[in-house]
């Protein structure tokens, strides 16, 4: 599958984790050239915020011949998730729902919906398969905007990602939630970091959706349609947990299909953020399918 940009502009600085040479190193791309970062995302982020920054600044030399670009995430890190910051998509949940009305109240609480998606070994990069799950009718992507935070709570950088869901089991019952967020596969981020001077919000988000070459769903967001600021959610999620080695965190979507549509096995999936990259993935069956369920 060709992750090639389209329809986004490559950032000219990104921090992206490449496999070189038979091993996995941290780069600093400039233009078309890589040079080693000389530390993990997770020694990174755990720096302070101007040391980290000229870490990024300092890396130079080139060398480095990517083989493959990975999901920007080292192992044990963790992905967390926001949900129904935009209109659209608190409209959405209501339209799954067998009762829309915790959704109505979250959208315009103090507190926001913050869940726990995946762990950075589970993460699927640019060009690997996202999943549905087997025993859903009702899957869709949700393309967001990735937040990098440091160790501290600040912010570090963005990154384009794909919260795959399944609305059929969210809206079959809220206390599903996790069944519908969180399972093989169901994360995508990449294909690289954009550091946070390099660029500014708010950010057009678009989600495109083909299937045997044609395009099925395509669809557009914005940063600023948001009911909630960056900051705001990230302050919220760092109040009561450590994230000793950093943290992504997923702002939500805006960009939600029409009822009738589904994700199907074999469709290929691109996530665009304006001036921080774009992320394609294809779409795979994941789990099993057992009897009674739906």
């Amino acid at each position: 599958m060709s992750t090639e940009n389209t329809a986004t502009a490559r950032p000219h600085t990104a921090i992206a984790r490449v496999e070189a040479g038979g091993e996995i190193v941290w780069a600093v791309r400039r233009g078309e050239e890589y040079s080693p970062l000389g530390l993990t995302l997770t020694e990174l982020l755990r720096l302070p915020a101007p040391d980290a920054r000229s870490a990024v600044e300092r890396a130079s030399g080139g060398g480095i011949v990517p083989a493959r670009v990975l999901a920007p995430v080292d192992p044990q890190q963790e992905v967390w998730a926001a949900g129904v910051t935009y209109l659209r998509s608190r409209d959405g949940r209501i339209e799954e729902a067998s009762d829309g009305t915790p959704y109505d109240k979250v959208y315009a609480a103090e507190r926001p919906e913050l869940f726990f998606k995946a762990t950075g070994a589970r993460v699927i990069g640019p060009g690997g398969n996202v999943g549905v799950r087997a025993d859903s009718p009702w899957n869709v992507p949700e393309p967001e905007l990735g937040l990098v935070l440091d160790a501290h709570g600040g912010l570090f950088g963005y990154v384009p990602g794909d919260d795959a869901s399944s609305r059929s089991i969210e809206g079959e019952n809220l206390l599903y939630l996790p069944q519908a967020k969180v399972y093989t596969a169901a994360c995508g981020l990449g294909p690289e970091i954009v550091p946070a001077w390099e660029v500014a919000a708010p950010f057009a988000i678009g989600l495109e959706i083909s299937r045997g070459g044609e395009t099925v769903f395509s669809g557009s967001a914005s940063t600023d349609q948001m009911a909630r600021t960056l900051d705001d959610l990230a302050d919220w999620l760092f109040r009561g947990l450590d994230f000793p080695d950093g943290v992504i965190l997923l702002t939500g979507t805006g960009v939600v299909p029409d009822a009738d549509f589904t994700l199907l096995p074999g469709d290929e999936v691109a996530v665009d953020i304006a001036g921080v990259g774009r992320l394609v993935n294809g779409v795979s069956l994941v789990g099993t399918q057992k009897e009674g369920t739906r």
